[in-house]
């Protein structure tokens, strides 16, 4: 896998982990699905994101997007 289906993944099981959550334990889980969200959304217009960082220097292939 290359960094940017990495990113996809991890985003989406961030989302779906903190739905869960938020049914199961507290509402409040839903910020941390508004951060995951805000992430993404600044990433597609600034082209920066962080987790693409932190996996390029895990040595994780490059993809096209990040």
């Amino acid at each position: 896998m290359n960094i940017d289906r990495l990113v996809f993944a991890i985003a989406g099981c961030f989302i779906l982990i903190s739905l869960g959550l938020s049914q199961l334990h507290s509402v409040h889980w839903l910020w941390f699905t508004a951060f995951v969200g805000a992430n993404m959304l600044q990433a597609a217009f600034t082209g920066f994101c962080p987790l693409a960082k932190i996996l390029k220097a895990a040595g994780i292939r490059p993809g096209g997007a990040f």
